[in-house]
């Protein structure tokens, strides 16, 4: 990320190292959970290792061969079966966030063309479960180093993750905690997700 690419990292400050808090981050590659966790947290996680994040994973992805699950597993992932509707992940997310932070792409699927696509429930379930403090991130770039269908990196590519402000999302906790509010919890998420284009480079 940081020697063979020309990686920009925006907003690092509203982060903070608080336990439940939730990176929210579009989606463009499978190194993007490493990026945001070492854009947001390095080298503070060596010595407070609550702050490497938990990283729900796709099953399909991440838990083809035994290497790959001895890593997921050593990378503190998540199983998450194909289809993503899964309780069994959703409830282990509710037990571990609290205490340390997690990583999670609520557009479910990396994109095909570039832009932030719409989020799904499932996120927002979560965050109205553990009250979690909630950070937008916008991650550019990383589609040009990891193309879908390739599995060798690319190398002097320019990449920019940008952390926003915490997302207020108080007006969500008076209403009842159905899918549908955790769509419109979500729907908000996205948009300041997409807002963070616009954040210049200090």
């Amino acid at each position: 990320m940081f020697v063979f690419n020309r990686t920009t990292v925006v907003g690092r400050k509203n982060v903070g190292g608080a336990r439940n808090t939730l990176l929210l981050s579009n989606h463009q590659s499978m190194l993007d959970s490493f990026l945001v966790g070492i854009g947001a947290f390095y080298p503070q996680s060596w010595w407070r290792p609550h702050l490497i994040p938990w990283n729900p994973a796709a099953a399909e992805n991440f838990y083809r061969t035994p290497i790959l699950a001895w890593l997921a597993d050593n990378w503190k992932c998540i199983w998450v079966r194909p289809g993503r509707r899964d309780l069994h992940a959703l409830h282990k997310m509710i037990e571990v966030l609290p205490a340390g932070v997690m990583t999670l792409f609520p557009e479910g699927t990396r994109t095909r063309d570039g832009s932030v696509g719409p989020g799904q429930a499932g996120p927002g379930l979560l965050i109205l479960a553990t009250g979690a403090r909630v950070i937008p991130v916008l991650i550019e770039g990383m589609r040009d180093v990891l193309p879908i269908g390739k599995a060798m990196p690319r190398v002097f590519k320019r990449i920019r993750v940008t952390y926003g402000a915490p997302v207020d999302y108080t007006e969500f906790l008076a209403l009842p905690r159905t899918r549908e509010t955790a769509q419109a919890l979500v729907d908000r998420v996205m948009g300041e997700i997409r807002a963070l284009h616009r954040v210049p480079t200090p």
